[in-house]
């Protein structure tokens, strides 16, 4: 697959944009507006830099018994014999790569020309995804296979919308995809077998590891399990129980565990966050916690602390 469009610009879309591009992956990001470029451009730039950054940092592990466990393992594919030359070269190319295979284009008949795959990274809003799927149904090439990123909706509903059932299913990604290199791979009832095959051999050729998926579950197996701990962490702070960052302190020095949910929840973006919780039932009930887990992230989203890329979240950040 050589030409790969990412449809939206945010925190993951941007990181796996980068990622096929620094594989050598012809990359186009389709973006609604002249406001989605100025936000997805700077979001491209920190990546790239930060990607580039990991792939130096990681010629000090050389020697470290750890380093094994410390490398980015989506930029560097092998850790066996590696040495500084060696990364320096994949720093080079890296650069170049993610500087002369990206573009961006507004016209969505231009972008999804030719395309081999198209991931669409947007928001989890389950019209917008549909509107997206129905504007671009009849302009995709027949054999155009169409990905979405979703973190927690099937594709079973959306796969009627695409026009193209059969070559639709889900990539979906970690974040920090460079160095958390996962890909889970989920089809719907409808999905073409030889169509699965192709993404999971796709992932592969960006460096993921490829984790298939026998069904389909919301949440995949990442956050089925990811979700309900960061939901228990947010009703605790919805709850006064505690401070989010008593909550994280306690999490850390009783698992070991390197981050708190708060500081995963800065990660991963508090607007994700907010979109997860109010499509429960329960955050329609102005009585529930779900409903106060929504206020509260909403009351930091609209003073525009919306996390790790924002400079401020639960905590802030050197931008």
């Amino acid at each position: 697959m050589n030409k790969v469009v990412v449809a939206g610009g945010g925190v993951l879309g941007t990181q796996i944009g980068l990622m096929c591009a620094y594989t050598g992956h012809d990359v186009t990001f389709w973006l609604r507006s002249q406001a989605s470029i100025g936000r997805t451009t700077p979001k491209i730039e920190l990546y790239k830099k930060a990607m580039l950054d990991d792939l130096a940092a990681a010629k000090g592990f050389i020697g470290n018994p750890l380093g094994k466990l410390l490398y980015p393992k989506g930029l560097i594919t092998s850790w066996d014999g590696i040495t500084p030359e060696a990364i320096d070269e994949l720093i080079a190319k890296g650069e170049k790569n993610m500087t002369d295979n990206i573009h961006i284009e507004l016209d969505m008949a231009k972008a999804v020309s030719g395309a081999d795959i198209v991931i669409e990274s947007m928001a989890e809003d389950p019209d917008a995804k549909i509107d997206v799927y129905e504007q671009m149904k009849d302009l995709l090439d027949p054999d155009t296979i169409l990905v979405t990123n979703s973190s927690t909706l099937l594709p079973s509903m959306f796969a009627e919308y695409t026009g193209r059932p059969e070559k639709y299913l889900s990539l979906h990604f970690a974040n920090t995809i460079w160095k958390n290199n996962t890909a889970e791979i989920m089809g719907h009832p409808g999905t073409d077998p030889e169509i699965y095959k192709k993404v999971v051999e796709f992932a592969k050729e960006i460096n993921m590891i490829s984790l298939e998926l026998r069904k389909e579950q919301p949440g995949y197996i990442l956050n089925s399990m990811l979700v309900p701990f960061l939901s228990a962490a947010q009703a605790l702070w919805a709850k006064e129980v505690a401070d989010p960052e008593t909550i994280d302190l306690t999490w850390r020095l009783a698992t070991g565990a390197p981050k708190g949910p708060f500081e995963i929840l800065d990660i991963v973006g508090l607007e994700t966050a907010y979109n997860i919780n109010q499509m429960k039932p329960e955050a329609q009930d102005p009585d529930s916690t779900i409903h106060k887990i929504g206020l509260l992230l909403k009351e930091k989203i609209d003073k525009g602390e919306t996390g790790i890329n924002a400079g401020k979240g639960f905590y802030e950040y050197k931008k």
